[in-house]
């Protein structure tokens, strides 16, 4: 019961900022982030660390790791003011392969696979409407952010259907982030009555 009794009284203190924020809530989430980031550098310790730069170096002399441990030290030049230049050269680096690696992949599996459906042929039925439909948002997007055009005439047509299909799309996606919020709380509030004050069936 230790452990529903703190895990009641944390939550009570997040929900305490929907009065205003007071001591009960910052003690709360100071916790959190603090116990986050140990979790998290416990984690990058026995995950990478060990696995990635103890172990070749203790076990097969792999002098070569050496290079990433150097770069990731380097960010953490950024603590202090005069080494932020240094830190600038790891975190260049590091975006630079990233974005070469990450790039190409994003481009085949979210652009070009969305192409090719689009360019196949529209089966009969409500899978024919459904295709129409992402082949239709798909050029009036397109035309929305073509920019080199003023949106005049057929061109400012398809950006403005465009428009409406880019804030249905938003709306959708601010929809279920607010369903996913609003799941968390009802987690919460079940916790609170069934587990913590046994007001409902378990």
């Amino acid at each position: 019961m230790i452990e529903t009794w703190i895990a009641a009284f944390l939550t009570l203190c997040v929900f305490s900022f929907l009065y205003r924020e007071n001591p009960f809530y910052r003690f709360a989430e100071h916790l959190f982030v603090g116990s986050a980031a140990g979790y998290l550098l416990a984690v990058q310790w026995h995950n990478v660390l060990i696995p990635n730069v103890w172990t070749p170096l203790t076990r097969g002399g792999d002098l070569v790791v050496l290079i990433p441990l150097a770069l990731g030290l380097m960010m953490l030049a950024r603590i202090w003011s005069k080494g932020a230049g240094i830190a600038r050269w790891s975190i260049a680096f590091y975006v630079g392969v990233y974005s070469g690696v990450a790039i190409p992949g994003y481009m085949q599996a979210q652009i070009f696979a969305q192409l090719a459906d689009a360019a196949k042929p529209w089966p009969p039925g409500a899978a024919g409407v459904n295709a129409a439909l992402v082949f239709i948002g798909l050029i009036t997007v397109l035309a929305y952010f073509f920019f080199s055009l003023p949106h005049r005439g057929i061109h400012g047509v398809g950006a403005r259907i465009g428009i409406y299909f880019l804030m249905v799309a938003f709306g959708a996606s601010f929809g279920y982030t607010v369903m996913a919020r609003v799941s968390l709380l009802i987690s919460r509030v079940q916790f609170l009555l069934r587990d913590w004050l046994h007001l409902l069936p378990s």
